[in-house]
């Protein structure tokens, strides 16, 4: 093992519950154990971010904003971390950088520290307006790579990455294995090139469960020298999720890896999730094991029980396995482009069209056109040629940064709702089809939720141990977050 500490992401309140219950875990579910999980001693708790805006709003009638702040106070002393999708923000197309800019703001304000920043094809123009709104917002950049595997991409490719991403000025580096696809040894040597690059700033591993590496992945990635892992509490971890926290921790306790953090307490943590994770029955994913056939379609953890909710609204549910067979053939005519958010969408959606249909491409979605127009960014390698000319009809697509043909947005944005706040201004950027009905059931329980017992949260276990001493102060200025993972040479504090 490498001699250093291992820090721990916990991601229970975002990418877990996004993977395994179709993110429609509550904020009312996420209070009563906030206070617990403040006293972890996490290097940070993922919280925001990803598809958890949109569900807020979509399906739970919940100010995500209003999220934010509510956990802040009940978690005063942890680093709250928010995935964001680069100049997608948290939408599914590409936003001036001035709605970018003003996003960051209103995140920062909130109290949001650690901002993971990415880019669904690995564009790193497509990253530089996030990473100045949060450097001038004085917060963390993790800037963040998409991994993936195909004919086209290379470990070289990633090292090259980040040295760019570090270049770029990321505080902390993320390897975003959304899929499960990084294997246990490819992770050693992409981790030992990349700090044998003299890259200084931390590494970070995002990985899920779904293909069955993950765990075995996490051991040779620390024993590569990785930083920082993300970890989901026993409770919402493994299959389409993420490694479980208390796993590792005791896998590490007495090493020279070992994180610090109280195993008693988390077991508790894991307890009350448990009891919570029983209410949500009827989000779960069908899929809870290990599927081997991920590695041909590369569906990311976070897209599997949506996608299983999708074919159910359209009563096509019994053609999942071929949307998933067809999934992979749509990546390929489209460059071998990672599938992450919005990409796994574009590609999902335009496979189930390809088997609905009977008809490859007899329907081409819109936003599969714009991505061979280049709206959202470089493909990674050449497409389809004859759908290409089907969209294209002879015109070439766009070469540079795609934000660089986009008007500012904000002040007609200000014209157009001029008695709405930056936040509600926000979310009707990021979502107009669906604002107005959440504007006017904001706050209501959803339909779904009227149940017995589904607006009562679980008592969480009594703390077992005492607190430990907070990593950050309540009023630490984020500036000072990277100096809790050390760079080389320097001493952990």
């Amino acid at each position: 093992m490498s001699g250093q500490k291992v820090y721990i992401t916990e991601v229970a309140l975002r990418d877990a519950h996004q993977s395994l219950l179709a993110t429609r875990l509550r904020t009312v579910d996420m209070l009563p154990i906030a206070g617990e999980m403040d006293k972890a001693g996490y290097w940070s708790v993922e919280m925001w971010g990803g598809a958890t805006f949109d569900a807020c709003i979509r399906f739970l009638n919940e100010d995500p904003w209003e999220r934010v702040r509510l956990l802040r106070k009940k978690m005063p002393n942890t680093r709250f971390q928010m995935l964001l999708r680069g100049q997608n923000l948290l939408g599914y197309r590409h936003y001036a950088d001035d709605v970018v800019g003003r996003f960051v703001e209103l995140a920062a304000d909130a109290g949001i520290d650690v901002f993971r920043i990415f880019d669904a094809l690995n564009d790193m123009r497509n990253l530089t307006a996030a990473i100045r709104a949060v450097k001038k917002a004085g917060k963390h950049v993790e800037g963040t790579i998409s991994y993936t595997t195909s004919p086209l991409h290379s470990t070289a490719m990633f090292v090259e990455l980040a040295v760019e991403l570090e270049k770029m000025g990321s505080d902390t580096i993320c390897i975003k294995d959304m899929a499960g696809l990084l294997a246990p040894e490819a992770a050693y040597t992409l981790i030992s090139e990349i700090k044998n690059r003299g890259v200084k700033a931390p590494l970070h591993l995002h990985s899920h469960c779904t293909s069955g590496f993950a765990n075995m992945t996490f051991v040779r990635a620390i024993q590569a020298g990785v930083d920082i892992l993300d970890c989901a509490t026993s409770s919402l971890s493994q299959g389409p999720s993420h490694p479980p926290t208390e796993t590792v921790v005791a896998m590490l306790q007495g090493t020279k890896n070992d994180t610090g953090l109280d195993l008693d307490r988390l077991i508790g943590i894991g307890r009350y999730f448990g009891d919570v994770r029983r209410k949500y029955k009827m989000f779960e994913s069908s899929f809870t094991g290990v599927d081997v056939n991920i590695l041909k379609s590369q569906i990311p953890g976070g897209m599997i029980s949506n996608l299983e909710n999708q074919l159910k609204q359209q009563k096509a549910l019994d053609r999942l396995n071929e949307v998933i067979a067809e999934i992979p053939r749509v990546r390929a005519d489209l460059g071998y482009l990672p599938l992450v958010t919005p990409t796994s969408q574009i590609v999902g959606t335009q496979a189930v069209l390809n088997v609905i249909t009977r008809e490859r491409y007899k329907v081409i979605a819109n936003e599969t056109r714009e991505l061979l127009r280049g709206r959202y960014g470089k493909l990674p390698g050449p497409v389809n040629g004859e759908l290409k000319q089907r969209v294209l009809k002879g015109e070439e697509p766009i070469t540079c940064r795609p934000a660089d043909i986009l008007e500012p947005e904000m002040e007609k944005l200000h014209l157009r709702y001029p008695d709405m706040s930056d936040e509600d201004v926000m979310v009707t950027a990021l979502f107009p089809q669906v604002a107005q009905k959440y504007f006017q059931n904001r706050g209501k329980t959803p339909p779904e939720f009227e149940t017995i017992g589904m607006d009562e949260a679980p008592a969480p276990s009594a703390p077992v141990s005492p607190p430990k001493k907070s990593l950050i102060p309540a009023t630490a200025s984020v500036g000072r977050v990277r100096q809790s993972v050390p760079r080389t040479g320097e001493q952990a504090i």
